[in-house]
């Protein structure tokens, strides 16, 4: 147990580590690229920060822990949206582009609900039991690639139009990338030690599978978008802070479950679908935080009110196991 614990907090002091060198490197891209630092957190530092859950549902899926995928994906999106905006957001009021009000944050509450829709067989197609086929997981995949034509369409304007613009010193783009990389690599390091410690010390407290994906694997696998997104907004990188969340949102649920669905069908439990139901309200009431006290930014009142909110989930989460 003290063991689990020492691991605990090394992988605590990799992961802060680890999002100071990718916040650093996808900044300096994004300058160096002339891309907007919202587009870099929509793809590569989002993508980067979902590699932990990534990695812990491949191995949920061969050992068929289908609750723990589950739980991971949908716990993960609910810490996203309620605890880390939260955090960042009373940290540094989060300044939110107009584009991501209009598409990046409908189109994550769409991709929620089109998971609700797809893995509820019984209660929409009548079928014997829930899953998550192989053929409702290239449907999520599809929309990937739709999300990811859509960013690298979105990139190439804004580079036409950064194109005449003045230059702005930074790190050369090798050096950036290299940034990035060690970032990446320490934050799957930071977050595999986090969950490895953290489940089994679950486990010693007699939790139950679902209970562990949505609390311990949900935060755990979260602590990357949590460190970088919280780094993000101490650096005033608020575009990084927001994509990060949003875009970590959209690939665990299009991109994470599409993978896991084509490698096995996951069989899915309906008593999640108050989770899921917790994850479309909260992904609404970012959106209507963009429309009150100052548009298109999460001030801290709203932060403060996002982190109440899971508090009040956690404990429910609880009172249910």
């Amino acid at each position: 147990m003290v063991l689990n614990f020492t691991l605990l907090v090394i992988g605590f002091i990799v992961l802060i580590k680890g999002a100071d060198y990718l916040v650093n490197g996808a900044s300096s891209l994004a300058r160096g690229f002339k891309i907007s630092n919202l587009v870099i957190g929509l793809t590569v530092v989002a993508f980067g920060t979902s590699t932990p859950e990534l990695t812990v549902n491949l191995f949920s899926s061969v050992r068929g822990m289908n609750d723990a995928i589950y739980g991971n994906i949908i716990g993960s999106n609910v810490f996203n949206l309620l605890f880390i905006l939260g955090v960042a957001g009373l940290i540094y009021p989060l300044s939110v582009q107009r584009t991501t009000v209009r598409y990046e944050i409908p189109f994550s509450l769409f991709c929620a609900l089109i998971l609700y829709f797809l893995v509820n067989d019984v209660m929409f197609f009548g079928s014997p039991e829930n899953s998550l086929s192989r053929t409702e997981a290239l449907v999520l995949l599809l929309l990937f690639g739709l999300f990811m034509f859509y960013i690298l369409k979105t990139a190439k304007l804004e580079q036409e139009v950064a194109s005449n613009g003045e230059e702005v010193k930074t790190l050369s783009k090798w050096l950036s990338v290299v940034f990035v990389v060690l970032g990446i690599a320490a934050l799957v390091l930071g977050g595999k030690l986090v969950t490895d410690s953290a489940v089994y010390i679950a486990r010693a407290f007699s939790m139950s599978e679902k209970l562990i994906g949505l609390t311990v694997l949900a935060a755990g696998t979260s602590l990357p978008e949590l460190a970088t997104s919280a780094m993000a907004a101490y650096r005033r990188n608020t575009d990084i802070a927001i994509g990060n969340v949003v875009g970590s949102n959209i690939f665990n649920i299009i991109f994470i479950l599409g993978i896991n669905g084509t490698v096995r069908p996951v069989p899915y439990n309906a008593t999640m679908n108050a989770d899921m139901f917790v994850l479309m309200l909260g992904t609404v009431a970012l959106l209507l935080a963009m429309f009150t006290f100052k548009r298109n930014k999460l001030d801290r009142v709203e932060a403060a009110i996002f982190l109440a909110a899971y508090a009040l989930y956690s404990v429910y989460l609880f009172w249910r196991n």
